[in-house]
């Protein structure tokens, strides 16, 4: 099965209520970093290989998935979608402020704290994938970052043809993304997901408790 959709938004731009809407669509499984807490042994592993530049097999990690969101997919996106012609490329955006502000209450944690010996792979690993490759290995220096991810979705806008691209504001509901994707629009809600509060609690938890659920 090869993705049909490639997030290239960075973590908390609304990555988790998309990957949730794009499963009710009928594009999924859809990956996301939950998912790589599910499978540490199998996947950091792949995905450290990718960050220091080596060849992966993309079926082997992605088996099984209709779609990738969130980091670490978002930080391959240019090879995803190489690797993946046929796939349909959204990028998630918001207020770069607010979404610092986000960043700085949520991801920045787990990417600046000491990580426990059964989940060091995985800290190398999103350092090598995230700091390294989207932040130029500094995401304590707000300017810097906000930099960095205005870069990011500068290159993603100049690389990813029009024609292949959504750039989209999960607040805009069902209709752009469905629209895009040319599917019929739920008789529900957009999934509203991953608060701050609700971040904290699943991943910080995970982090301490040393261990994934």
């Amino acid at each position: 099965m090869a993705l049909s959709i490639i997030g290239a938004g960075v973590g908390r731009t609304g990555t988790l209520s998309l990957k949730i809407a794009l499963e009710r669509l009928g594009f999924g499984p859809c990956y996301h970093m939950k998912e790589v807490f599910e499978h540490l042994d199998a996947h950091v592993p792949l995905w450290d290989q990718a960050a220091r530049g080596l060849q992966i097999d993309w079926n082997k990690l992605f088996r099984g998935y209709r779609s990738a969101v969130d980091f670490p997919a978002a930080s391959f996106y240019q090879q995803l979608a190489h690797y993946y012609p046929e796939a349909k490329v959204v990028l998630t955006v918001r207020d770069p402020q607010r979404w610092f502000q986000s960043f700085s209450d949520t991801i920045m944690n787990g990417l600046t704290r000491p990580t426990s010996d059964k989940l060091g792979a995985w800290g190398a690993m999103v350092q090598r994938t995230i700091v390294e490759r989207v932040f130029m290995g500094n995401v304590l220096d707000k300017s810097h970052v906000i930099e960095c991810y205005r870069r990011h979705n500068a290159e993603v806008r100049r690389t990813i043809p029009p024609e292949r691209l959504l750039v989209y504001e999960v607040a805009q509901g069902w209709k752009p993304i469905c629209e895009f994707l040319d599917v019929d629009v739920p008789d529900e809600s957009f999934p509203k997901v991953n608060t701050t509060d609700e971040f904290q609690t699943l991943f910080a938890n995970k982090l301490q408790q040393n261990m994934p659920s």
